[in-house]
């Protein structure tokens, strides 16, 4: 029985020590670097908290940032996600783009140049006001309707809070930083 007891204490420190090999290695952290194992309060035990408690929730590490947005001349409130798309996007404001109609659902434009698909977040359906980047034409597009079913080539950027009129029938978008 002692050889028993022994193997399932065996079995059980290997795992544990498995997982948390695995949960520091893991690479969930929005810019690459595996995620901090301290924190400014450490437990009163003395004893080390682990990445997986240690590190944001993933709600807390995407901060939308406002942009200003103006669609034929009409300025409407708008933010960007915090993915590396959305923040490689920042990086060009400000734009001005002339917008196309395309399938009936959404407007799109070619920015000066393609964007990051690095550590792109899960692929989600777009819906009315989502400003998205279609990665294999690296285009912008604004919905005006709700897309598509999800896909890995159609990231979501932000949003654009204006009616879906103004949305189906802009020719022209300006896209700045907030100030």
């Amino acid at each position: 029985m002692t050889i028993t007891v022994r193997r399932a204490l065996n079995a059980t420190a290997t795992t544990s020590a498995l997982l948390l090999a695995a949960t520091a290695c893991s690479d969930d952290s929005p810019t690459g670097r595996p995620p901090s194992t301290t924190s400014s309060s450490a437990p009163a035990s003395g004893q080390q908290q682990t990445a997986a408690s240690a590190s944001p929730s993933r709600s807390a590490r995407s901060t939308p940032m406002d942009i200003r947005v103006t669609i034929d001349g009409q300025p409407v409130d708008a933010t960007l996600n915090d993915s590396p798309a959305a923040r490689d996007l920042a990086s060009l404001l400000p734009l001005t783009l002339d917008l196309e109609d395309f399938n009936g659902t959404e407007r799109i434009a070619d920015p000066p140049r393609k964007l990051t698909t690095e550590n792109a977040p899960e692929p989600q359906a777009p819906k009315t006001g989502d400003l998205t980047y279609y990665a294999p034409w690296g285009n912008l597009a604004v919905f005006y309707k709700n897309g598509p079913a999800a896909s890995g080539d159609l990231l979501i950027l932000g949003h654009i809070d204006a009616d879906a009129d103004l949305l189906s029938e802009a020719d022209r978008i300006t896209i700045e930083a907030a100030s």
